[in-house]
Formats: C-alpha cells, structure tokens, sequence
C-alpha cells in the first residue's frame, strides 16, 4: 500500500481496458455461518471465508469461548467443532472489536445459552447503540449490567441457566430501524433456547437483505421456523447442522469495482460474483445498469461495461434494502450531469460512522453541494459539473472502511485525493489498496 504518515495518495485511473479483478468471501455470511456453525451440533467446515479485522474478531471471540476452530487461511477456509449449544467455557471475556455483528449476535447467543459473560468492544463499538438487545434480554430475565455507559457495551451477562420461560415460545418484540443485526442475532439464537422463542419484527425493514441471508442460512443449516407475517417462530433444536458450506464473494466489496465501469468508463468484471447472490448490495448492479452500464452474467461472474458512455445521468433511488452502497453511489454522483437523490438510509446513521453526516462533510469540502434530505434519511448531491476538483483534499475516514474505500473513487478520477487512516478498510477488505495500487500499475504500463 503506498501509505505514508498514515495517509493514503490516491492516483489519477488512466486505463481504458478491461478490469478484472477477486474480492473475498462476504462477512456477512462469514460470521453468521461461524455462529451458526459453532452453535450447532456438527462438524462444519466453511469455504471461502472472509479474513478481516471483523471475522477474526469472530474467531477469537469463538475460540475464548472454548469453540475449536481449525483456521487455513491460504486456503480462506475454517473448520467449525459445534458445540450443540453448550458453551463450552461458560466463564469467559470476549472483545468483539469494532465488529457490529460480532457484538449483536454474540451477546444475543451467550444470554440464551446461558453462562457470566463480559462483552467488550472497540471505542468505535462502544459508541453504537446496544440498549434495545440489551432490554429485550433483560425483558426475558437475563440479567445484564453495562459496566461504563447505559445502552452500551462493555457489559456484564450473568445468565446462569440461560433464559427461563415458563411458556413455550416467549415472545420478544425486534424494532428493525436501529439495527436489522438485532433481528438476525434473535432469530439465530432462539434454536438454542429451551423453549423457543418467537421473534416479532417491527419498524420499516423487517424484510431487509440482511434478515434475508439469515434466514437462508438458518434453513442452508437445517433450522426450522414458521413465519406468520410479522412473526417467526423457531423451535429448539439440539441436532442441527450441516458438513459443508460455500460462502459467497463480498458483493459489497465488489461493488466499490463495477462503480469504476460508470465512473471511470470501463469494463469490469468480478470473479464468482452472480446476480442470484443472496446478499442485498447485489441491487447495486442493477442501479449502474439503470444508469448506463450493459450488464452480462457468465459462468465465472458479472460483468459490467461502461466503455460505451458518454456521460450519465443522476438517479432518485430508494436504498434502504442495500444502504452500505450509498457511500458509493455519493461519490460517483457529483460527476453525474443531473442530482442525485438518495432515500430512506436514516439508518446508517448508527453505523461506524453517521454516514449521513460523514458523506455530506467531505462531499462539501471537496466542492460539492451536497445536503441532507428535509426529513433526514438521505441525501441531496448536485453535480460538481467537471471531472476536476479545485485543489487536493485530504478525506476523513471517520474510521470507516467504506467512507475510505468510496471515496478513493473521487481519487482515481480526478487523481486530487488522498485518504486519511486507508488502514480501516481491514475491517472488512484487507486487500483493498493493494487491489488499487495492481490497477494503477497495469494502466500505467500501458501508457
């Protein structure tokens, strides 16, 4: 990575062949499937897993908790040693890290399996909000201390038994608009309590991508449930599992690359990247399409070329099923010649950063008029209306890879960019600029 003090000069892109390029597997089905896994009664070895600041978080969190792992990272695959829900360190310390869903699906499946936990965090993480998981577990008797800040991790579980219901299927009551992982970690865990549970969905994204992939892989790993419109019921099961699981490649990770087919007017293509993926951001593909982009799907992957485009339009889009890619969209619409509207993203907000927040500062200082929707749940981007910025600008990353990895885009555009703390993108694409630097070089020897 061409890193000094920290920062991170972005090049001028002066290609005009094809891209091809690898992304690694999704973290979003890397740590379900390692909870899954590592709570179910089987031996399950897992390919094509995603190394990251975020995942390896998971595996040491697993292995703190006594879940023997057998990790072949050449190989990016990991074997998994369930435990059939019992934990079997039952006294333990973890530290998720900066890892979102390390934090919500672990905290989640320690109270139902029962134990005296202390969940610790990042300072990053500790910031994020954890105070409606943490009253839902308190709500089924799991007792729960926040040992610094109320709402917040760290915090103390002490749940010797687990959770104690009377009834079958206790009902507990998910709000999706602060975090849909609330809602993945509860339908997860409930296979593992005693009673079942019934996990009731509320707010606007109750069918989210992210609650989708749950859900598939619940049922790719043998869990039953029922689902009574806004209701799921998921009994207890000692006995499930499965031998054998293929992750699918970070759609996310390889959305940053088809956004260079618009921006950048080329030809890219992803390897193992398919338009039936189960992840969200796949959504993505289309909106590029929408927008100029021809789009081809082979055997090997999607590709999408933008070599014919002479110039492209903004777009007014609802983003709310594949928000992690309003970043992205952000920093190809100032060079848009019309604005763009993004909708219904309120949500990213509470994420590594306020995205909202994040996007419309830097977009602002770089020259672009952008501004937040009247009712604050996206964004408003006029078009800059040339493909130069007036100066060099130094973009704060706010420690978020996708506000690093979004906005290196600007960077190979107009080559007057530089990102602050590149180092973040590890948390979910450790290889990301050394991706960068091999595309800069094969175009600069073909100059």
């Amino acid at each position: 990575m061409n890193v000094v003090s920290n920062v991170y000069k972005v090049r001028k892109y002066l290609g005009h062949e094809s891209i091809k390029v690898r992304v690694p597997g999704s973290k979003s089905i890397t740590n379900r499937a390692l909870l899954l896994a590592a709570l179910s009664a089987k031996r399950c070895l897992l390919k094509g897993v995603l190394f990251c600041d975020d995942t390896e978080a998971m595996f040491d969190c697993l292995q703190a908790l006594g879940i023997k792992l057998k990790i072949n990272e050449p190989n990016k695959e990991v074997v998994v040693l369930g435990c059939g829900g019992n934990i079997p360190n039952r006294k333990a310390k973890i530290n998720v890290r900066s890892a979102g869903t390390a934090a919500r699906f672990l905290t989640v499946a320690l109270a139902i399996c029962g134990g005296e936990y202390i969940v610790d965090a990042s300072e990053q993480m500790r910031k994020r909000p954890m105070a409606e998981m943490i009253a839902i577990l308190r709500n089924l008797g799991i007792a729960i201390k926040c040992l610094e800040k109320e709402g917040c991790l760290p915090l103390a579980i002490s749940a010797p038994q687990g959770v104690l219901a009377d009834e079958e299927y206790p009902l507990i009551t998910v709000d999706t608009d602060v975090s849909s992982q609330f809602a993945s970690a509860a339908l997860m865990a409930a296979v593992v309590s005693p009673k079942g549970l019934k996990v009731k969905l509320t707010g606007t994204r109750t069918e989210s991508a992210y609650i989708a992939i749950t859900l598939r892989l619940m049922r790719d790993f043998g869990i039953d449930f029922v689902k009574d419109d806004k209701i799921y019921t998921v009994g207890y099961h000692n006995d499930f599992g499965i031998g054998e699981y293929q992750i699918e490649p970070d759609v996310s990770a390889a959305c940053y690359f088809y956004a260079m087919a618009l921006l950048l007017r080329v030809a890219v293509f992803v390897k193992g990247i398919h338009k039936e993926s189960i992840q969200g951001d796949i959504k993505f593909l289309s909106l590029m399409e929408k927008m100029g982009c021809t789009i081809s799907e082979t055997k090997d992957g999607v590709r999408l070329d933008g070599r014919a485009i002479a110039q492209y339009a903004g777009i007014e889009v609802d983003m709310q099923d594949f928000s992690d890619q309003a970043i992205t969209l952000s920093a190809i619409a100032p060079f848009a010649d019309t604005e763009t509207i993004i909708r219904n993203v309120a949500h990213i907000q509470h994420q590594e950063s306020d995205r909202l927040h994040a996007v419309k500062t830097q977009l602002q200082r770089i020259g672009v008029a952008c501004d937040l929707l009247k009712d604050k749940t996206g964004l408003r981007i006029k078009p800059l209306g040339e493909d130069t910025l007036r100066g060099e600008f130094e973009i704060e990353t706010y420690e978020d890879h996708r506000m690093a990895m979004a906005f290196t885009l600007i960077g190979l555009k107009t080559g007057q960019i530089t990102i602050k703390n590149p180092q973040c993108a590890a948390k979910t694409f450790a290889g990301y600029f050394d991706i960068i630097n091999s595309l800069l070089f094969a175009a600069s020897r073909k100059q």
